[in-house]
This record gives C-alpha cells, sequence and structure tokens, in this order.
C-alpha cells in the first residue's frame, strides 16, 4: 500500500460501497495514519463490508474474529501443533498461527466482531500487541508486524447478554467510530444491489417496513437492512411461485419469514415478534398518511 494519491484511492473504495462517505473518510485517515479503531454500533450497517473495500484497494488481508467466550489468548495468537510436538517436540515449524500472528505477519487488517464478548486475559494479550506491534510467542520468538497491520473491533452497543463492560484502559486503545444505520435512500439502494431486484415498490415497502422495526415501543431490537434485503429476495421468489394473488399479503409473508429472527420483543410486552411485524406491515399499508388506499386482507 502506498500513500500516493489518497483522494484517488478513496474514490476507487467508494464504488464498491453505498453511501458511508463521511464514514469512510474518517476510517481511512485513522488507517492510514497508523491507528487502531473500534467500530460502536448495531449489526448489519455496513462495518466489515467498508473494511473489506479498504483491504482489497490495499491489496492486504482482512481476518475476521468473532468475539466470544471460547476466543482465549491461544486462540487468538496461535498453539503448536500437539501431534507433532509428541513427535519433534517444540519448534518454531509446528507453530500453527492465530488470526492476530497470521494478520501481523501479512500486514493484514485483524477485525474482532463483538470486541466486548471477548474474555479480559483476551484482551490484555490484544492490547499488547496494538502497543508493541509485535507478540512474543513461547519457543518460536518475537514476531513483528508489517506495517500495514491494524486492529479493528466492533462492538453493538444495544445489546448487553453475554457481554462485559470494556474497561477504560482498552478504550484508551482506540480511535472510536460510531456508526448508525444508514438512511432510507442508501438502503434502498443497497437492497436494490443487493438483491437485483428492479420493483421499486416492492423495495420501498420492505425499507419502511424495516426501518420501523427500529422504533416500534414493543421492541428493543430492530432489524438491519438485511431484513429488507431479504424480504425482497423472497418476495420476489414468492411472486414466482404464483400462490399469492395480493400483493400485500405477499410483502407480509416475506417480512415475517425475512423479520422475526432479527427483532427482539421488549421483555415487558406480551406480543410476538410475528404480530409485531404484522402490525408494522398493517400501519405501513393501511393507516400511512397519504397512503394507497387499499382493501384489507383476511
Amino acid at each position: 500500500m502506498t500513500r500516493a494519491d489518497p483522494a484517488a484511492r478513496r474514490d476507487a473504495i467508494r464504488d464498491a460501497l453505498v453511501g458511508r462517505r463521511r464514514e469512510l473518510d474518517l476510517v481511512l485517515a485513522a488507517v492510514t495514519a497508523g491507528r487502531d479503531i473500534l467500530l460502536e454500533g448495531p449489526p448489519g450497517t455496513g462495518k466489515s463490508t467498508m473494511l473489506r473495500a479498504i483491504t482489497a484497494n490495499w491489496g492486504i488481508p482482512f481476518v475476521l474474529v468473532e468475539g466470544n467466550a471460547e476466543l482465549t489468548p491461544a486462540r487468538l495468537v496461535g498453539h503448536h501443533n500437539p501431534a507433532r510436538v509428541l513427535r519433534e517436540d517444540y519448534s518454531e515449524d509446528n507453530f500453527v498461527a492465530g488470526p492476530l500472528v497470521e494478520a501481523m505477519r501479512s500486514g493484514g487488517f485483524l477485525y474482532i466482531e463483538e470486541l466486548n464478548r471477548a474474555p479480559e486475559d483476551t484482551l490484555n494479550v490484544l492490547l499488547a500487541s496494538m502497543a508493541e506491534r509485535e507478540v512474543a510467542v513461547p519457543r518460536v520468538g518475537t514476531i513483528a508486524a508489517e506495517p500495514t497491520f491494524r486492529v479493528l473491533a466492533s462492538m453493538n452497543p444495544f445489546d448487553n447478554v453475554g457481554t462485559a463492560r470494556i474497561s477504560d484502559s482498552v478504550y484508551d486503545r482506540w480511535c472510536r467510530l460510531a456508526v448508525g444505520y444508514q438512511d432510507a435512500d442508501d438502503e434502498t439502494a443497497i437492497v436494490a444491489v443487493r438483491t437485483g431486484a428492479t420493483d421499486q415498490r416492492l423495495i420501498a415497502d420492505a425499507v419502511a417496513i424495516t426501518r420501523a422495526t427500529r422504533h416500534h415501543p414493543e421492541l428493543r431490537r430492530g432489524s438491519s437492512v438485511r431484513g429488507a434485503i431479504d424480504t425482497v429476495a423472497i418476495a420476489v421468489e414468492l411472486a414466482a411461485l404464483g400462490s399469492h394473488t395480493e400483493r400485500e399479503r405477499l410483502v407480509l409473508d416475506a417480512a415475517l419469514l425475512a423479520l422475526t429472527a432479527r427483532v427482539g420483543v421488549d421483555e415487558a410486552s406480551d406480543a410476538t415478534p410475528e404480530e409485531v411485524i404484522t402490525q408494522i406491515w398493517e400501519d405501513h399499508f393501511f393507516s400511512s398518511p397519504g397512503g394507497r388506499r387499499r382493501v384489507r386482507t383476511a
């Protein structure tokens, strides 16, 4: 990766993205300056897509790791092959690199999803490698990172189940960028690109219903644009089957299938996900101010 003509590089990366112009500029500025970044926001908002576009343009690997209780220091750094150790004893040749060492050696981006689900001792190993740009591996030696190595991570601030509090010392190592949902126009463009659908009315309906899940009073978690993508894809296939004679009912069935697993009903509510999605569908098709007058389906 060279620093030549950064604006041209940025414009080339933009071609692989829909929207996210401000966020792309900020992330590019940070990683080019050698900084590590924590992206904080709900899932399905294009965080990993943006990072993959950058690494593809830079010609370096994108190493993805899921943050969870099983991400131990040994899984992150690597381990010696047990069978070979029994035959040969410990050596550098029988060391199996973990994602951290893989990213350091290749100068890639190490991206950890849901950082706040990782164990504290794993975070300590990660922070040491960020501070020193190297990691000491027993019986292997010190592994230094290539210049383009960066550590990036994501956190979902709206989901605290199974997560741990991130300490101030961890936050102090990162540049932090809050990433929210895209606007309606960007989400409409994303759905069109991802599905290849040409029915603009269907895309608009799916996007509107999906966006409504994010501020429904009985939901603690709404759906990302992935819900709209799946709603459109399923609706197109349902239409091809010819089993639905009413467009509104077709959209409802597609939305129920695509969205009910992606929303979280508030603990204080007695409603089911199906009931909430059906209510949102009814509000969209029959209660929208200035909307088309339609006849309710059974």
